[in-house]
């Protein structure tokens, strides 16, 4: 299993009905065939509970290391992924939801007063509740009211969730700073889903610094700068533990040999390939093919 995306790196699971465009979802990341999800966007805003273990989850150019009872919310649109990590599994819920949910109407004045200012501020990215606040334990309780009342479905259970998102929105917004240089940001974000889209679509090949220039209309020196400024890495050690990340779907879902693996990745050399898979997963491909299959038949 993956996430399923468009060109663009956008998520095409639909989260929630038109009438009601919200989800609550429990996940495990040892579903995803590769033991996380990788990199894409949605339009939605989306809160994740930890419930069990830990995950790496990147947002942008931020990475955070959450733990059981923490909680992440994630903006509007931006680049999000998710890892194990030291290789354990994660379980977490998953709370997508459109922000209109929260201002109702287009011309809403709580749109342009009290949404927009968080949805349009992409210096925002994501918000790391870890209770080092006092208004954290405030929020986590809407967000487990939320899951509760999607659970169980009572009376008038729609209207109390609307109720929750509008009273967590309130308890997120005292505490956070206005919005400020939103073009720049958004042009930065857009040739950011461009480069995301062109990677993902050529991880397999070689990949010129030229190219991807190009295609933003960039200079290769501030296309670079434009990468390691937004993903917090250099685009060259994003592309290999990207390729890494993506390899792992190949061990565990075919019986392709090292090199094979190797080259479907985008490593022109298994031996190359092997030391940067040890340096990121902490591992060789083999030993981690053969925890990971032995984990699976003794589910």
């Amino acid at each position: 299993m993956q996430i399923v995306t468009d060109g663009y790196q956008k998520e095409l699971k639909k989260h929630g009905t038109d009438e009601f465009p919200l989800l609550v979802s429990y996940e495990q990341l040892s579903r995803y065939g590769s033991g996380s999800f990788l990199w894409h966007w949605h339009p939605e805003l989306e809160i994740t509970l930890i419930l069990e273990g830990k995950m790496i989850y990147k947002v942008n150019q931020c990475t955070f290391h959450l733990k059981e009872g923490e909680i992440l919310f994630s903006n509007a649109n931006v680049l999000h992924a998710g890892f194990m990590e030291n290789m354990e599994d994660c379980k977490y819920y998953s709370l997508t939801f459109d922000p209109k949910m929260v201002y109702g109407f287009y011309q809403s004045v709580l749109k342009r007063k009290y949404v927009d200012p968080v949805t349009q501020n992409f210096y925002l990215p994501a918000i790391y509740i870890d209770y080092s606040e006092k208004w954290h334990k405030e929020f986590a309780e809407y967000v487990k009211d939320i899951i509760r009342l999607d659970r169980e479905k009572p009376l008038f259970y729609e209207m109390d969730i609307v109720g929750d998102l509008r009273e967590l929105w309130k308890c997120m917004l005292k505490n956070q700073q206005p919005a400020s240089h939103f073009q720049h940001s958004r042009s930065e974000q857009e040739r950011m889903k461009i480069i995301m889209e062109y990677l993902e679509q050529n991880y397999m090949n070689k990949i010129r610094l030229s190219d991807i220039s190009e295609k933003v209309h960039l200079c290769e020196s501030e296309c670079s700068r434009l990468f390691k400024r937004y993903m917090n890495v250099s685009l060259f050690t994003f592309l290999q533990e990207y390729r890494v990340e993506r390899s792992l779907e190949f061990l565990l879902g075919s019986g392709d040999s090292i090199t094979e693996i190797a080259q479907k990745a985008g490593f022109t050399d298994s031996n190359y390939y092997s030391k940067v898979f040890s340096r990121i997963k902490g591992c060789s491909p083999c030993q981690y093919r053969k925890e990971k299959m032995n984990l699976i038949k003794n589910r």
